[in-house]
C-alpha cells in the first residue's frame, strides 16, 4: 500500500510509482498504462513510461485529461 506523500515521490513516475500508489498488481498497470487517461512519454526502443507526477495525481483527484 501507498503511504509516502505525494511530495516525496519523484517529479515523473514510473509503472512501479503508479502501481505501488494505485495498489494494483503490475498487469493492470501496464493495461492502464496501455491507453491511459492522462499524457505518458515513452522513452526509447523498449517503451519505457514515465508519467509526470503532477499529471498523474491532477488525473487521479479528478482533474481533466491531460497533455491532448
Amino acid at each position: 500500500m501507498f503511504t509516502k506523500n505525494k511530495e516525496d515521490l519523484p517529479l515523473v513516475l514510473e509503472a512501479k510509482d503508479i502501481q505501488s500508489i494505485l495498489s494494483i498488481g503490475r498487469r493492470q498497470t501496464y493495461e492502464l498504462l496501455e491507453k491511459p487517461p492522462f499524457h505518458v512519454e515513452r522513452i526509447g526502443k523498449r517503451g519505457i513510461i514515465k508519467v509526470s507526477r503532477e499529471t498523474f495525481f491532477n488525473w487521479l483527484e479528478g482533474g481533466t485529461k491531460q497533455g491532448l
